[in-house]
């Protein structure tokens, strides 16, 4: 990826970062966020959703970081060590080029891979540079105390219930309750900082340079080791694999489960409310995960992703709102109530900072044709399903056939009181539909005339219902004339025909109201009312989705030249947030999983199209 950097410094009239100067690291339990000015200004431990030990991302003054740079101006560029999740951020200065490698380790050790080890290693590479550190943790969101033990070796933060140790191969000085060290490093020379979770199990180890060096060598040939795996060879290779490497940084590897994103809270807009956590794993991600993972060829991972969902299917607990949740946590867990973090004043002020999702509650019918949609692919290019499995598959078209005419708070999670979205249809449509073809190509029990006359009826409906004769389109629900991009997958789950004149017609409207410059608007919130006030960007899975349209339409023209457009729009590193703003600028939670599954699928598909 070209390298594009900021004067360090630069920012210093904001105490924020842009959304997009930053960085990602992890160890497939959790993630590291590092800004292009050398600062770690996220960070969980031990888990995605655990409590914040770095925070200054959400709260400058009260969140906590880990800041490590140059002690002089300089210009900064950040870039990843080819092929893999190692990250460079460069110094650039009067007297020298310096540059800190950050990383975390992964391995299979039970007893290292709960010491999260953070490693960032500083190494002068031109002239000589004087750097700085300031280590300043706040525990849970910021709201625990902490103390802080110094020895020779070592710094060790603890509160109740977390002991950080930091152990470095410089002097390391006490600030109060944090850490500090200013050194100064000739060319050639490297100083070594290590932070790990220790307790009972885990003991204090320091990081010496030979460690360091050698943990550095084995981080990189994970990752390209495990890059290898990957059968994409088509024209935007680097984009595609780097979208790869993000989606396996988002994957709790305990489960299987996939992240929507490591961040709570970032904002949809500067000073709004659409302030969501999104630190858990939707049902929804599932079929375009399975699909991006299966294509690229990433067996295991789709494997360990569909585990993860089939095993929350609880049979015999039909209710109001049906045998799943729309998400679970990482671990599986269902309670993710929702709170506000009040003390915390949210990026660049943008109140309110919540944790947990009280979306967990809603109903939404399309998660049940993203998962049984998962489970045909999964069927069709991994491997054949389970009798246990297909039974599962069975009492959930039962359901959906027994309650899919309900309105629901549907795809984009509403707070504004349930409709009859046109998108929940679709889905289910796609659940019962995807049923028959597994049962068909398998020869599987089912009650075939009843799935095929419900599947019909679905059909009849979208197509009496959710056509506007006034808009020449397919809306967002029922009785309504406003457009909504979520409808793009008609053509891609195989509704419709790509090139229906029906289809057609509403493309073109979706070009005239909902696109700008190749960017899709979900739909207009002043048009259709969500519950929430402000604005937003333009959603940018939903570009993808257009692209995958304009592709299966036969506009190839159209559809490469707004996929390229959509690249001009990732980070210096090739990272996505969720929205693009007006001004080009990256908003809400980053980086996104769903943006990154639906770039590699607009991608292998333009590819195959253009030849």
């Amino acid at each position: 990826m070209a390298e594009t950097g900021h004067p360090s410094g630069a920012q210093a009239g904001s105490r924020y970062l842009p959304i997009a100067d930053h960085g990602l690291i992890g160890d497939l339990r959790t993630v590291a966020l590092v800004g292009t000015d050398g600062t770690i200004d996220w960070y969980c431990c031990p888990s995605f959703d655990a409590p914040s030990v770095f925070a200054s991302l959400l709260d400058a003054d009260r969140g906590g970081s880990f800041a490590l740079a140059a002690a002089v101006a300089a210009r900064t560029k950040q870039f990843y060590f080819p092929d893999t999740n190692v990250l460079i951020t460069r110094f650039y200065t009067e007297d020298g080029v310096g540059e800190v490698q950050d990383f975390m380790p992964v391995t299979d050790n039970p007893y290292e891979t709960e010491r999260h080890r953070l490693i960032r290693r500083v190494v002068c590479v031109r002239g000589a540079i004087p750097f700085r550190v300031h280590v300043a943790p706040r525990f849970h969101y910021g709201t625990a105390a902490h103390t802080l033990l110094m020895s020779p070796d070592a710094a060790v933060f603890s509160c109740a219930d977390t002991r950080l140790a930091l152990t470095a191969t410089v002097a390391l000085e006490r600030d109060g309750t944090d850490v500090r060290a200013d050194f100064k490093l000739g060319e050639g020379e490297s100083a070594v900082f290590a932070l790990d979770q220790i307790g009972d199990d885990i003991t204090q180890r320091g990081c010496a340079h030979a460690e360091a060096e050698q943990q550095f060598t084995a981080t990189v040939a994970y990752w390209r080791g495990w890059l290898r795996q990957s059968r994409y060879r088509g024209r935007w290779r680097e984009m595609v694999h780097r979208s790869a490497l993000t989606l396996k940084l988002l994957t709790y590897a305990p489960t299987g489960a996939i992240v929507a994103a490591p961040t709570t809270s970032l904002p949809e807009q500067l000073g709004g409310e659409r302030n969501w956590d999104y630190r858990y794993t939707w049902i929804r991600d599932a079929a375009f995960c399975v699909y991006a993972l299966l294509r690229l060829g990433f067996s295991s991972e789709a494997e360990a992703f569909i585990t993860f969902l089939t095993a929350h299917i609880r049979r015999g607990e039909h209710d109001a709102l049906g045998p799943l949740q729309i998400m679970y946590g990482i671990d599986g867990r269902t309670d993710l109530t929702e709170s506000e973090l009040t003390h915390l004043e949210g990026y660049h002020g943008s109140a309110p900072v919540r944790i947990g999702n009280a979306a967990a509650d809603q109903l939404q019918l399309d998660i049940y044709g993203a998962l049984i949609d998962s489970v045909y692919l999964y069927d069709k290019w991994a491997q054949p399903i389970s009798s246990d499995l297909w039974d599962d598959v069975c009492a959930l078209v039962e359901w959906v056939c027994a309650h899919w005419d309900q309105p629901d708070e549907g795809v984009w999670e509403t707070r504004g009181g349930r409709k009859n979205f046109i998108y929940s249809r679709l889905m289910c449509w796609v659940a019962i539909e995807r049923a028959i073809r597994i049962a068909n190509r398998r020869g599987l029990p089912a009650d075939l005339p009843r799935w095929q006359q419900c599947r019909n009826t679905v059909y009849r409906r979208i197509m009496d219902r959710g056509w506007s004769d006034r808009r020449h389109a397919f809306v967002q629900h029922e009785g309504a004339d406003v457009l909504d991009a979520a409808v793009l997958m008609m053509p891609l789950t195989k509704f419709i025909a790509p090139t229906d004149p029906k289809w057609l017609s509403t493309l073109d409207a979706i070009t005239r109201d909902l696109v700008s410059d190749s960017l899709v608007y979900r739909y207009d919130p002043r048009s259709s009312p969500d519950g929430l006030r402000g604005d937003e960007g333009t959603f940018s899975i939903c570009s993808f989705w257009y692209v995958e349209a304009l592709v299966r339409a036969g506009r190839l023209g159209e559809a490469q030249l707004a996929f390229e457009k959509m690249l001009t729009y990732a980070n210096h590193l090739g990272l996505y947030a969720e929205e693009i703003g007006r001004t080009g600028e990256q908003q809400g939670n980053f980086p996104q999983a769903f943006t990154h599954l639906s770039l590699i699928s607009a991608a292998f598909n333009l590819d195959l199209a253009l030849g």
